[in-house]
């Protein structure tokens, strides 16, 4: 982990469609300053620098015909391809990695770095502890598809794209295991004895 002083950054990941985003409010409801990742992603598919190094690096043209980025498309090439998939987050990383840090440089007290690619961004180097929300992977599928309102053979296809359980398991300083619904009142319970082993340290 780097030193940071006067900040006590924890690292919020996980399975998508576990329920990372729930998550993500409840922690912000409990003090914490919460860095949304996806959108900073948004903001950065928006950077010319970016598109040009995509449109230089990708045979597929994941531009659309007015240069921004052909979101549809892009997800459909890099969650088809487990090599795309790299080479994407290999071109988008270095620049989404540079506005954290701008962010981080400027802040303190408790950060919650809300980072879906966390481990991939290698983002995890500058946590102090590392949360992971997980869930059966036939569960993330059915919210994955009722969320992006896809099939659930393609929401199986983007999980695959991507680390499982297991990996989480074995990476985290805390894990949670969200597999109900409407369970709010239960993952805050589980959120405040996490918050309280973090404070503790």
């Amino acid at each position: 982990m780097l030193d940071l002083p006067n900040i006590s950054i924890t690292g919020l990941t996980g399975m998508s469609g576990a329920g990372k985003s729930t998550a993500a409010r409840i922690f912000a409801s409990r003090g914490f300053t919460v860095i949304d990742c996806d959108i900073i992603a948004r903001k950065t598919a928006n950077d010319p620098c970016f598109l040009k190094e995509l449109s230089q690096r990708f045979e597929e043209n994941l531009l659309c015909e007015d240069g921004t980025l052909d979101r549809k498309k892009t997800a459909e090439v890099i969650f088809s391809d487990k090599e795309k998939n790299a080479k994407y987050f290999s071109v988008i990383f270095p620049y989404i990695s540079y506005e954290i840090m701008e962010i981080i440089h400027t802040a303190e007290g408790e950060l919650l770095l809300d980072a879906p690619t966390l481990f991939e961004a290698k983002m995890d180097m500058i946590c102090k502890n590392i949360v992971s929300v997980i869930a059966s992977e036939e569960i993330c599928a059915k919210r994955i598809s009722l969320r992006d309102n896809i099939s659930e053979a393609q929401a199986r296809a983007r999980l695959s794209a991507q680390h499982n359980a297991y990996f989480f398991r074995h990476n985290s300083d805390f894990i949670i295991e969200n597999n109900s619904e409407n369970n709010w009142d239960e993952l805050s319970s589980e959120i405040d004895k996490i918050i309280k082993a973090i404070r503790i340290g």
